[in-house]
């Protein structure tokens, strides 16, 4: 038999080392070897034994010895061509290894664990069938209605079904295992093993007739429904203010999808927006829905895998891994909500999951609908400029109006001595909601307590030993947390330098919830943050209890921004409007302005008027001026502006070097010989800057030190070659020991 090689992705490989190796396929597994299978091979000068995917194979090889395949893991490919080809694209435009790529597209499940054994095993469920027809069946159980009641109950039962799973035939039936198994013996029936899903808990909706759209709803669809016909790659932005109806649009538009035979992926930016988005999809849509998400069991999310692989869902809702899910012939992927930062991977592989949706519908010829109310800039731009289709629905579906807002000037209210983070203004609308039986939902981006504890005598601050930050007070654990590294530590009564007293500034969530109780004794209050919400599931809870009980006032962080539809609410307390504001990103007045947005838009979606109070302490800036009248034109317009003249995405990209290690000058230096190299690299490139080397905002985390150079450019092969290369340097070379160095396209800070 003539030889034969595999070029192997092996895993656990640094990006530096990361190339297709030879290997030689033993005869044995000639036959049975394909690309997309998974093997051991010996790696390495110890040959220690390690996971590795096939790429390719080949009859030839360009090396004298090669070492031999261990053995198959898989009876058939995990992966498709398409699959492959997607994990080889991520490779170049994320700076990641090969097997980073596959590791994202596949679900844990499917890994094996240190002892060789897969992570979720096939549930194989017992069933009973007749091996005679049903006439005979039912005469059977006439003839042994006397003398073996239970087997005749079977075969009764059998005879209408066929075949059913052993516990559900017994339950039916009363029969004991013992009679089961004298049919199977006499030769009535037969056992055998069926395959069956652990499927996620969810609440169904009760069935329903697709929805009923109105006018500039219905020009939407037409729209959109044209762009899917065209069988093309291509982009459209679905811009409606909060509470127009782009759900209806998008069941309306998946439901046309379907009907053509194609598949469908629509992602959510939060998993607690899953339940309820599953709730209404499932009453259009019922069996043919697959969930994927992160706190779903390793055996759930298996599950879920199979079933799009195999084609028996082709509906996929998920939030941003959701985007891998093995569906074949994807005529249309949704990404709700686009803006959320939540689409972007902030671990190998850093990727943003509308550029893998951008591959995917390319090499789908699908269209790729990106949802908002406050879309992201870049996105808005595209649709400005015509690489993506427009739609609006610039008025809500009940032709309700939008919330009347309120901006409270925070600096007034400690002039009248009032230093807590609920103004006298909003204190009187909340107790007009309490009176009134109406709910009301108040957001501030913090959890915790106090942010800030310190001395009002030494300046003594608690800070975390192994961060550059302020370690957050807990009152409900009585503890101090480091909201990065996870450390923390009991709080003094006094001043552990001087023995002074102590100062609590800064408020959260926790600091929000005491205020409440003291202003109003006895209305009961439900907190919604990262604190609360520790198991699967228990976000959902919340929620339920929010709404089920007519729960007053919510409190919670970005939790409560979005994609939540409560219908007694009518009053959205924005607390500190100015948190997210000055931070220093490009990206700041953007987040602010789509967080406070949104917030806002929960409020009066129903049959009552809603209002929105936003506290800030500097209420003359247009970007909350903006998010108060709701007006995202006129926000986008002052947006765009600045970007042009920043040279900011969307008129350019920007790629982040960022170098990390123990020691800070140690760190800085290897900057400086990195800014060399991209110098010499790209610095003669037309509108390309190298900025930097910068401070992340929190530039020591977890004992390391963290620094960033940013490419700002318009990125094409030879710049991302010219990056992978100088990573690679980076990460090899004596002189950088001890640090290590990583790039990032459009990174979130």
């Amino acid at each position: 038999m003539p030889e034969l090689y595999a070029k192997v992705a092996v895993s656990e490989l640094t990006y530096w080392l990361d190339k297709p190796y030879d290997y030689l396929v033993p005869d044995s597994m000639q036959s049975s070897l394909k690309p997309g299978m998974r093997v051991y091979v010996p790696f390495s000068r110890g040959n220690r034994r390690a996971e590795g995917i096939v790429l390719s194979l080949s009859d030839k090889c360009n090396y004298e010895k090669t070492k031999a395949i261990i053995s198959l893991l898989d009876d058939e490919p995990v992966l498709t061509p398409e699959q492959l080809k997607l994990a080889f694209w991520m490779r170049e435009r994320f700076f990641c290894t090969v097997y980073e790529a596959v590791r994202a597209i596949l679900p844990a499940g499917l890994w094996f664990s240190g002892d060789g054994k897969r992570k979720a095993k096939d549930k194989m469920t017992q069933f009973i069938r007749l091996c005679v027809s049903g006439e005979e069946a039912y005469e059977l159980a006439q003839l042994k209605r006397r003398k073996a009641p239970q087997q005749a109950a079977v075969l009764s039962l059998l005879s209408a079904v066929y075949e059913g799973e052993i516990s559900e035939v017994r339950t039916l039936s009363g029969a004991s295992r013992q009679s089961l198994k004298a049919l199977v013996e006499a030769g009535f029936a037969e056992f055998f093993y069926k395959e069956s899903f652990r499927r996620p808990s969810f609440k169904q909706g009760r069935r329903q007739p697709l929805p009923e759209l109105d006018a500039s709803q219905s020009s939407a669809f037409l729209g959109l429904s044209e762009l899917c016909d065209k069988n093309e790659a291509l982009g459209a932005l679905l811009f409606g203010v909060t509470g127009s109806g782009k759900t209806s649009v998008y069941i309306k538009l998946i439901d046309y999808v379907l009907s053509k035979g194609r598949a469908v992926i629509m992602l959510v930016p939060e998993i607690a927006l899953t339940p309820q988005m599953l709730e209404t999809f499932s009453s259009y849509f019922g069996d043919n829905i697959a969930v994927l998400h992160s706190s779903l069991s390793v055996a759930e999310r298996y599950d879920e895998w199979k079933r799009v692989k195999r084609g028996d869902a082709k509906l996929v809702i998920g939030t941003r891994s959701a985007i891998f899910a093995p569906a074949e012939n994807v005529g249309l992927i949704i990404i709700d909500e686009e803006q959320e930062d939540t689409y972007k991977s902030e671990s190998a592989p850093r990727y943003h999951a509308r550029d893998v949706a951008k591959f995917r519908c390319n090499e789908d010829k699908a269209l790729l609908l990106l949802g908002s109310a406050t879309p992201d800039i870049c996105s808005m731009h595209a649709a400005d400029t015509g690489h993506y289709s427009f739609f609006a629905l610039p008025e809500r579906y009940n032709k309700m109006a939008l919330p009347e807002v309120k901006i409270v000037d925070m600096k007034r209210e400690l002039r009248r001595g009032n230093d807590s983070c609920i103004s006298s203004f909003l204190k009187e609308e909340l107790q007009n909601n309490i009176d009134k039986g109406e709910q009301s939902i108040l957001f501030i981006n913090r959890r915790g307590t106090s942010k800030l504890i310190s001395c009002g005598d030494c300046g003594y601050i608690y800070k975390c030993p192994h961060c550059s930050v302020s370690l957050t007070y807990h009152a409900g654990i009585n503890k101090l947390q480091c909201h990065y590294c996870g450390y923390s530590q009991r709080v003094a009564e006094i001043c552990p330098d001087c023995g002074g007293e102590l100062l609590f500034t800064g408020d959260g969530t926790e600091r929000i919830e005491q205020q409440l109780s003291q202003l109003f004794p006895g209305v009961e209050t439900i907190r919604v943050d990262a604190d609360t919400v520790i198991s699967a599931g228990s976000h959902e809870a919340l929620l339920s209890r929010f709404r089920d009980e007519n729960i007053p006032i919510m409190i919670g962080t970005q939790m409560v921004t979005k994609g939540l539809n409560f219908e007694n609410v009518t009053l959205v307390g924005v607390l500190s409007a100015d948190q997210s504001l000055y931070c220093g990103d490009y990206r700041a007045a953007e987040r602010t302005f789509s967080l406070i947005t949104q917030v806002v838009g929960r409020s009066g979606r129903a049959s009552r008027p809603g209002r929105a109070i936003i506290q800030t302490f500097t209420p003359e800036n247009q970007v909350i001026s903006f998010a108060a009248k709701q007006d995202y034109n006129a926000f986008y317009k002052q947006e765009i502006d600045l970007r042009r003249v920043q040279k900011c995405p969307p008129f350019t990209q920007i790629i982040s070097l960022t170098v990390t290690g123990n020691d800070e000058h140690f760190v800085l230096r290897c900057c400086g010989e990195i800014k060399k190299l991209l110098h010499h690299a790209l610095g003669k490139r037309l509108n390309t800057d190298i900025l930097g080397p910068a401070p992340y905002p929190v530039v020591r985390v977890a004992g390391k030190y963290r620094y960033k150079l940013i490419l700002r450019c318009l990125p094409d092969r030879e710049v991302r070659s010219a990056v992978s290369k100088i990573l690679v340097h980076s990460n090899t070379q004596k002189e950088f020991r001890g640090v290590s160095v990583y790039a990032d396209m459009n990174p979130l800070t």
